[in-house]
């Protein structure tokens, strides 16, 4: 931590979360965290770009009307964070469609006027165009530019710049002189250029406020997986339904077959089976009984259940995972796509030559308007649509080749990131493996017994049951009448066919010999016959094994991260031929993922849990299958669907293929400036020349990219 001269370690700390609006970029970020520490009772701040909240540790004393004033003296404005929804962030994502929608409608419409000039339109004809454009242009970029125009104008009114501020000034210099060409009549105006590249800028931008947006989602699909209310045993031996968030560790809970466990504690009463996955990412169902420790938000699925209370509300296991998949968005959000690094250079520099050919033609004796046309005619040559187009149009021709090889691409700068990845850690359960739950071994094949079988799963909606009773069903076994047919909570299931006891269900009970540990069995027995015991599992993908030869061919050596027990992880990664990791917790994956960008390496997590969710979101980069839960989709960057393996080292191939577009369309746009700027600067291009030239820059570049068309193979 980094204390504030004068503060005293020994005053109680607080923290305070404030909604921050106006930050872009990382200089924005770093001018909030270390600008809040130099204020005395500021111990540290930390800003998470992707919610665009800033964390404050300071002394209790110092009230948050104090810590507001100081991020307004910073630029800032900003606003307490109540832990509600993130309303701030779908305002401004409405806002920016707006904008986007007014600047892309102006765009269009100035563009078939200047199509007709273009083409010849000259004396009255072409000064009612001007007017026409000028009509449409002007107020739509003094609405749709207000995003930048706020932000620039607050940024300089407190001694700063941002990339808002040339961005204000070309697009208001240019918007200037085309309506003052406009109104002495003159042959030229450049409203189009203008709104075209406030909608490309706009673009880019709704785009990161949506995936912001979507960031938040992930923790609030989480946190809605604890149940609002639940059961309390008061001490008296009455019940009452109170809020989750108001239980206290001690307190009993009653949970029902079939209701999530509103708080983590201890069984005092009952058993039954459990779906962990919540957690362990295990489809298999976890036999529960007193003395066993459940948490909040798996679900309780055979009895009723008794439970001590010894976490609830932010201290249960779910809530540290959404604290976690919180924090780990700051990885991602300090990450700065090529476009943004190379336009910090960019940007400053053609402003810079702009305003010097402004003045050294003045300097050499010319009029004002002269002048003014050389300098316009820079800023239109080096409008860097050519430049903006550059990531853009490859990441949509590759994410429209990625969607037909079954890959939805959710963030266009993951392409940047996936492709520099040099990591890969693989879940397994519903990654590796299909994620259900499938009789593998020792299901009855006489035609009486799987009728038998399939009437006592029928009876249950065990996952084991529910599993063998879809097999059967899928395979034509006819069920047979059963008399008294009961499930016994935690055991399994019994009925009587004849004058005969029939079972299925834990071995133990069924009277099968003892298994080894972590198999996941089940039996059954008709009257005094043999058992017969079923193994099940979760079978892998069918391509599992080529996706993964294909991937060490690219460089790679993936890792296997599980939560379930050494056995079944090493019988998956020896069939594989990779390193495995068992009993992983969400936290350790986390831990993991870490430990390793401590190293520098840039991990790729694929995974399709909720305990997948913070190590996805740590990741440099992370990928789901379509299969997976809500958090793990709204986490992951890439999506792929069906059952096989193989889309993550095709996504790999086309990221990869994608940024050697994307470094040739740079190359373009950059070598057709070093060509045009000092043609410009020289006076020998008109404003409609240097219009024309940065439109076939632009043409080039989407030329380019349209290579990526069949980059998904």
């Amino acid at each position: 931590m980094n204390v504030a001269a004068g503060f005293d370690e020994s005053t109680r700390l607080a923290t305070s979360t404030f909604t921050v609006d106006g930050l872009r970029c990382a200089a924005c970020i770093a001018k909030l965290e270390s600008g809040l520490p130099q204020i005395s009772g500021v111990v540290s701040a930390r800003v998470n770009f992707t919610s665009k909240r800033v964390r404050i540790d300071h002394a209790a004393n110092l009230a948050d009307e104090d810590l507001l004033s100081a991020i307004g003296r910073l630029g800032f404005q900003a606003q307490l964070f109540v832990g509600e929804s993130d309303a701030a962030t779908n305002s401004e994502s409405r806002r920016l469609m707006t904008a986007l929608a007014v600047a892309g409608f102006a765009a269009m419409n100035v563009m078939l006027l200047s199509v007709s000039i273009w083409s010849g339109a000259g004396g009255s004809t072409r000064t009612l165009f001007h007017w026409l454009s000028a009509a449409i242009a002007l107020p739509a970029i003094a609405y749709a530019g207000r995003p930048f125009f706020s932000n620039a104008w607050s940024a300089l009114r407190h001694g700063r710049t941002n990339m808002d501020v040339p961005i204000s000034i070309g697009v208001t210099l240019t918007a200037a002189m085309s309506l003052y060409e406009t109104v002495i009549g003159g042959p030229h105006a450049y409203f189009d250029g203008a709104v075209m590249l406030l909608f490309f800028l706009l673009a880019g931008r709704f785009l990161d406020s949506a995936m912001r947006a979507r960031a938040a989602d992930g923790v609030a699909a989480l946190m809605r997986r604890v149940p609002s209310d639940v059961l309390v045993r008061l001490p008296d031996g009455a019940t009452q339904r109170r809020l989750a968030a108001e239980l206290a560790p001690g307190m009993r809970m009653m949970v029902a077959a079939g209701e999530r466990i509103g708080a983590d504690g201890v069984v005092e009463a009952g058993h039954s089976s459990v779906d962990c996955s919540l957690v362990t990412g295990e489809s298999v169902a976890v036999a529960v009984d007193i003395g066993d420790t459940v948490l909040a938000g798996t679900i309780n699925l055979n009895g009723p259940l008794t439970i001590r209370v010894t976490a609830a509300g932010d201290a249960t296991m779910v809530a540290d995972i959404a604290r976690l998949m919180e924090n780990a968005t700051q990885g991602k959000g300090r990450y700065v796509c090529i476009a943004d690094r190379a336009s910090r250079l960019y940007a400053p520099a053609v402003h810079s030559l702009a305003v010097l050919s402004l003045v050294g033609w003045l300097i050499a004796g010319t009029g004002l308007h002269q002048a003014m046309t050389v300098a316009v005619a820079v800023l239109i040559i080096t409008c860097p649509c050519a430049l903006g187009l550059a990531v853009p149009i490859a990441q949509v021709v590759a994410a429209g080749a990625l969607m037909r090889a079954g890959i939805l691409l959710k963030d266009g700068s993951a392409l940047e990131r996936l492709a520099a990845a040099d990591t890969i850690l693989l879940d397994k359960t519903g990654t590796v493996t299909l994620g259900r739950v499938e009789p593998l071994a020792g299901v009855p094949v006489d035609p009486f017994e799987r009728g038998v079988l399939l009437s006592l799963a029928r009876a249950s909606r065990h996952p084991l049951s529910v599993a063998i009773a879809e097999r059967l069903e899928r395979e034509g076994a006819v069920s047979v009448d059963l008399i008294d047919c009961r499930e016994e909570s935690g055991l399994g299931v019994s009925a009587r066919l004849g004058a005969q006891i029939v079972r299925f269900g834990r071995p133990d009970w069924v009277g099968a010999p003892a298994i080894g540990d972590g198999e996941t069995v089940a039996a059954f027995r008709i009257g005094g016959g043999a058992p017969q015991v079923m193994t099940f599992g979760d079978a892998m993908r069918p391509d599992a094994a080529a996706a993964v030869a294909r991937l060490q061919r690219q460089g790679f050596a993936p890792r296997l991260l599980s939560g379930d027990s050494a056995r079944v992880v090493d019988t998956i990664s020896d069939a594989l031929g990779i390193a495995g990791g068992a009993r992983m917790a969400p936290a350790d994956k986390y831990r993991v993922i870490d430990e390793f960008a401590a190293e520098g390496r840039k991990v790729l997590m694929v995974g399709d849990g909720l305990n997948d969710g913070p190590a996805m979101k740590r990741a440099f980069v992370a990928m789901a299958p379509a299969s997976g839960t809500d958090v793990s989709q709204l986490a992951a960057d890439l999506v792929f669907f069906g059952d096989r393996l193989m889309p993550v080292p095709v996504a790999i191939a086309a990221a990869r293929r994608t940024m050697r577009v994307v470094r040739q369309n740079f190359a373009l746009a950059i070598g057709y400036n070093i060509l045009a700027v000092p043609l410009a600067i020289a006076g020998q291009v008109t404003p409609l020349i240097a219009a024309l030239a940065m439109s076939g820059s632009s043409l080039i570049v989407v030329a380019n990219a349209l290579r990526l068309r069949g980059a998904a193979k």
